[in-house]
């Protein structure tokens, strides 16, 4: 399947989770033996000529797209996850979201100085966590060789943030 069918299998819900708002909802590709392939495997392909040693998801669903990607290209795997979920020393970094603020982490040892990673998200928004996961990266001494994505809410302009980096995502969604 090509990227631009990949859209086919995301459901769109209008007005969750308020009024005016079209969420686009991953779960109905993940199910989907056909979809949940093609979005690893392209996300794969967007990785294909990238210098990299681990690769870092997201919490949530960054970890199902992550580790599937580690696996089949024989790399490590390294959760950033909200605070407190972690067991051993973490550097955290708090962000601010649409209408408030998180934090997330990583375990201090989980990237050396030099390492090279590849960040993977379902979804880039504002692009809020996956800049907060790339100054994590980088605090640690670690060095951002791409982030790949799933999805992307061009309207909500998350690309901005992350202007330093390369980015790709597979379906782009012009609106909100």
């Amino acid at each position: 399947m090509k990227r631009e069918h990949l859209a086919d299998y995301v459901l769109s819900i209008p007005d969750f989770p308020e009024k005016g708002v079209i969420f686009r909802d991953i779960t109905s590709l993940i199910q989907d033996p056909d979809g949940l392939k093609d979005s690893v495997d392209g996300l794969i392909q967007s990785l294909k000529d990238v210098d990299f040693d681990l690769v870092i998801g997201l919490e949530s669903r960054g970890f199902i797209f992550g580790t599937a990607i580690a696996y089949e290209m024989h790399k490590g795997f390294v959760p950033v996850r909200k605070k407190g979920k972690l067991p051993r020393e973490t550097e955290s970094i708090a962000y601010d979201l649409e209408y408030g603020k998180a934090e997330v982490e990583i375990h201090k040892d989980a990237i050396q100085k030099g390492t090279k990673v590849v960040i993977v998200d379902d979804l880039i928004a504002t692009g809020g966590t996956l800049e907060a996961a790339c100054k994590l990266v980088e605090r640690l001494g670690g060095e951002v060789a791409k982030i790949s994505v799933v999805m992307e809410l061009a309207g909500l302009e998350g690309r901005k943030k992350l202007e330093k980096y390369s980015l790709e995502s597979l379906i782009c969604y012009e609106g909100k």
